[in-house]
């Protein structure tokens, strides 16, 4: 045949290949060009695709900015699509196999035989072949197996509730990210508000200690009175201080967690505080709600399912397996009288010894089930703890704002006191900044004190199971965002203020 020493070469250089792939198998790491072009490219992975900010933003808009834009919330999302994925490939191995095959074989010498008389022993035909040295074969068959269409049909049933698990992980990220916002939004705003004044009092501080320490040189003071002054400033000096590096890393933390590009600038709407929600008393209510809406609780759930089906698949390999075998297979074999033919096939087997696995795999499926419904029920404990210590947070939380906006009505009106009272001495200058460095340190604490409550109300939100998940988030803007959670935050808290029991439509709006 023509084709016989392009085959031969072809035959002989496989070899070749394969032992030259091996000797090149070798570790390659990453070039620093690489490394460099890698850390560029994940640079502007990161903020790739972002609305600019152009406007002060509201609460609503950083939650929108943070659901929208976080790379743990985007990574969650990959995850749930990855689970739809991989659920759509294991479907298909619930179909019969079609397969399709062709190939080349060659001897170096003929095959053949003789034939012997059974009798006596004695041979009754000269050596003979029907087969040629080189021959193409060619098939097509498709093959369906019983045993494996079951564990099929089990993995995708398994892989589907594995995308449920995705999304109850989506869910708690979601909540965490939006406690996240909200614990860090208003302290950022409250460093809005109060670090233009803050550097203020900082530097009349800074001055009224050089000030301290030239009448000190001029020995126009007491030496023990100006050091007390020097004393009381520097005190002042440092608690403003202290102060203003928790209000500078508030900001950082909110720009971090809305996904900005470092620099950004970025101002806060400077709008009403929204009033502190009376929660209902009716707490068992809301731990009801929890039990239902938790996504922990709720993926423990389909995790039991899911190892329930690890459990029918090593059951279904105990069944016996039928399979069905049908194909075209063609041999270019000259000697044969028909080259071409259609086979079928109808195949059943039985493994008798695998039933012995029977009541083991009876026994760890009951230890199984009481395991999952042991640790599901010590973490709907838990929940309920979460509850009733967040509920407790709350309300302590909203009479330390109370307390909070009482002390700074006092300190407000002790530096008016101060101020009218100004002179021109050294002490009345010292108690002045006293006084205002108190009613900032007031207006700190108040600021500190709702946005501590604030959180608290996220967290009774989280510990209930309250979900700001709007539709189609990759899709809509920012502000159709924001509104979409502003009436969802909305419908949430007057639910809490509710008394009655008619929680059940906002758990999942």
């Amino acid at each position: 045949m023509a084709g016989n020493p392009l085959k031969r070469l072809t035959a002989a250089l496989v070899p070749v290949l394969l032992l030259s792939a091996c000797g090149s198998l070798e570790p390659s790491p990453y070039t620093q060009e690489e490394l460099r072009k890698r850390v560029t490219e994940d640079k502007v992975r990161m903020y790739v695709d972002q609305e600019p900010v152009t406007l002060p933003i509201t609460f609503y808009e950083a939650a929108a900015r943070a659901l929208k834009y976080n790379l743990d919330y985007r990574l969650k999302l990959m995850e749930g699509a990855l689970a739809s994925n991989l659920r759509d490939v294991a479907s298909y191995e619930m179909l019969p196999r079609v397969v399709a095959s062709a190939g080349y074989v060659n001897r170096s010498n003929d095959s053949g035989g003789t034939s012997v008389g059974i009798e006596d022993g004695q041979v009754s035909l000269r050596a003979s072949t029907s087969e040629q040295r080189e021959r193409d074969l060619y098939g097509l068959g498709l093959s369906w197996s019983l045993l494996d269409f079951g564990v099929a049909y089990y993995r995708t049933q398994q892989k589907s509730d594995q995308i449920l698990m995705a999304n109850e992980r989506r869910r708690k990220v979601a909540q965490n990210v939006l406690q996240d916002v909200r614990n860090a939004y208003w302290r950022a705003l409250g460093a809005q508000r109060l670090l233009p004044q803050v550097d203020g009092l900082l530097e009349r501080t800074h001055k009224a200690l050089a000030a301290a320490r030239e009448a000190e040189t001029q020995g126009l003071l007491p030496r023990q009175d100006i050091l007390a002054y020097q004393r009381a400033l520097l005190d002042s000096v440092y608690l403003l201080t202290v102060r203003r590096q928790d209000l500078e890393f508030s900001q950082a933390e909110l720009v971090a967690l809305m996904s900005l590009p470092p620099g950004t600038r970025m101002v806060l709407a400077d709008m009403p505080e929204p009033p502190m929600t009376e929660v209902t008393r009716n707490v068992d209510r809301l731990e009801q709600l929890s039990l239902e809406n938790r996504p922990e609780i709720m993926e423990e759930w389909y995790r039991m399912r899911v190892d329930d089906y690890d459990l029918k698949i090593a059951k279904a390999l105990l069944w016996p397996n039928v399979s069905l075998n049908v194909g075209y297979q063609y041999d270019s074999n000259i000697f044969l009288y028909n080259n071409s033919w259609n086979a079928i096939g109808l195949q059943v087997s039985f493994n008798l010894l695998k039933l012995a696995q029977l009541p083991s795999l009876n026994a760890a499926q009951q230890s199984q089930n009481q395991t999952a419904e042991a640790r599901r029920t010590a973490l709907s404990m838990a929940v309920l703890t979460q509850v009733r210590v967040g509920y407790l947070r709350y309300q302590l939380a909203r009479q330390e704002v109370a307390f909070a906006d009482e002390s700074l009505r006092v300190d407000q009106r002790l530096l008016e006191y101060a101020q009218s009272a100004r002179s021109a001495s050294v002490g009345t200058e010292l108690e002045l900044i006293r006084a205002e460095g108190r009613m900032l340190l007031s207006r700190y604490q108040r600021e500190a004190a709702y946005s501590n409550a604030q959180a608290a109300q996220g967290r009774l939100y989280n510990s209930i199971g309250f979900d700001v998940l709007p539709e189609a988030i990759d899709k809509n803007d920012v502000r159709t965002l924001a509104a979409e959670i502003e009436r969802t935050i909305n419908g949430q808290r007057g639910l809490l203020a509710s008394n009655e029991d008619k929680t059940d439509a906002a758990a999942k709006p």
